[in-house]
């Protein structure tokens, strides 16, 4: 996935910065943790230095303009950020019209025995380590205002984690 970005790109929850090796030499990264002590990790790993910035920044609430990336990445963010349609339409807003939105994400299962699981299940691991197990995130995407017809989803593991894409075309 991280192969497919290009130009300016933004990474919504870089966190230890565990992605930072696998994206293309030639792009200009900038990442986002809303944790300071994730960003120094991630600080501490990157060789990329030249190329890379690294900010404490809320998904929420970006301080950046509008339409500054060419390309925006995350990577198993949407199950912990606490409003995820702001998010989303946080990363609508600062990625440019027709830029590409790259999202490895888990969701909740729509089948008719694991996704009440999920649900039944959810506050374990949102009390533990603050992520929910069920959420819907294509469904988000569509609150936030993409359109259907600009989504393109890939199951990578059973209906749960998904590749998401995005041409990001606004009107």
């Amino acid at each position: 996935m991280l192969a497919e970005a290009i130009g300016k790109t933004l990474e919504v929850g870089i966190g230890t910065g565990k992605n930072l090796p696998f994206y293309p030499k030639d792009v200009e990264l900038t990442g986002i943790d809303f944790s300071e002590k994730m960003i120094k990790k991630a600080r501490n790993k990157t060789n990329r230095a030249a190329n890379t910035q690294l900010l404490e920044m809320d998904a929420e609430e970006m301080s950046f303009k509008d339409n500054t990336f060419d390309t925006v990445v995350t990577s198993c963010v949407f199950c912990s950020v606490p409003h995820p349609v702001q998010g989303l339409k946080e990363i609508r807003r600062v990625c440019k019209n027709g830029g590409k939105i790259l999202m490895l994400e888990h969701v909740r299962s729509h089948n008719k025995v694991v996704g009440p699981l999920m649900d039944a299940f959810n506050f374990i691991p949102l009390n533990i380590y603050g992520a929910n197990i069920n959420r819907e995130t294509v469904d988000n995407l569509l609150r936030a205002g993409f359109e259907p017809k600009n989504i393109w989803v890939e199951n990578l593991w059973s209906d749960i984690v998904k590749l998401i894409r995005i041409t990001n075309y606004k009107q």
